[in-house]
């Protein structure tokens, strides 16, 4: 058996993770760190955009991520660049008034009590600090993906042992509802949008943005109640790709995306 983590994929993460970076310069722009600020990426994966909050800023700069292997791969790309880096989920996090900005970049979505963690980001910002995520939104968060996963639903080589596949994911369907469950914890919310993100891709490309953060969720074994097999794996990879293939036109795909941006204030 080979189930897929995110630690199985940091090597390759950066690589595959192509909307994440996209996305993630729109959320930088909204939260506007300045030079003098303390950063917190909440779910900083290997390092990419904490590498660019180094640059915007010469205060402390830390990111944490529940995943060992995002971890040490983000330390061995930041070497010398002042960063630093814990092995800690958002659940965990226990900063006192720390950091100006929490910037929290397509990890939303994973966090297994998003209610806990947004007391703690509360508790880490100084008064006036921010928070800002973007995070895949609505139960349809991709179009695409879900139609894929209608043919693993059916298939018959796969259909058995996804019927006991639980999702994973924390999704709301408005940008009231992602902004109400902020103000429980006293933020004000200064911006809250889902906006439909849309890229054009082979279907090959779609495959390795999959592969780069669903794949971790569809094929990890603790999301099932019974054992996957390297058959199921390999059949799941299978019917996922060519159904990507299947709904090119001439080659390219239109890659769709409900994503939520949020900035809120303590």
């Amino acid at each position: 058996m080979d189930e897929i983590n995110f630690s199985k994929i940091a090597s390759e993460y950066e690589k595959l993770a192509t909307v994440q970076k996209l996305v993630s310069e729109k959320l930088l722009k909204l939260l506007k760190i300045r030079n003098n600020e303390d950063v917190l990426d909440l779910g900083c994966g290997t390092g990419h955009p904490t590498r660019k909050i180094r640059r915007l800023t010469n205060g402390k700069v830390v990111g944490v991520d529940p995943s060992e292997g995002m971890i040490k791969k983000a330390v061995e790309k930041s070497k010398g660049l002042n960063i630093i880096y814990e092995t800690k989920s958002a659940e965990d996090i226990d900063y006192k008034e720390t950091f100006d900005v929490i910037f929290c970049n397509s990890a939303f979505q994973w966090f297994k009590n998003p209610e806990k963690a947004i007391g703690n980001c509360y508790t880490a910002l100084r008064r006036n600090g921010k928070i800002g995520i973007q995070a895949p939104a609505k139960k349809i968060y991709c179009p695409n993906f879900i139609e894929a996963i209608a043919f693993v639903r059916k298939n018959e080589r796969t259909k058995e042992i996804f019927a006991h596949f639980k999702e994973p994911w924390f999704f709301l369907e408005t940008a009231e509802e992602y902004k109400s469950i902020f103000e429980k914890y006293n933020f004000k919310v200064v911006f809250s949008k889902i906006e439909t993100i849309v890229s054009e891709h082979t279907p090959e490309e779609v495959f390795k943005v999959f592969s780069a953060g669903a794949m971790a969720g569809y094929l990890n074994q603790d999301y099932y109640d019974v054992e996957l097999s390297k058959e199921y794996i390999s059949a799941f990879k299978e019917i996922v790709r060519k159904a990507f293939e299947k709904q090119a036109i001439n080659g390219i795909i239109e890659l769709k995306f409900n994503r939520i941006f949020l900035v809120a204030v303590k």
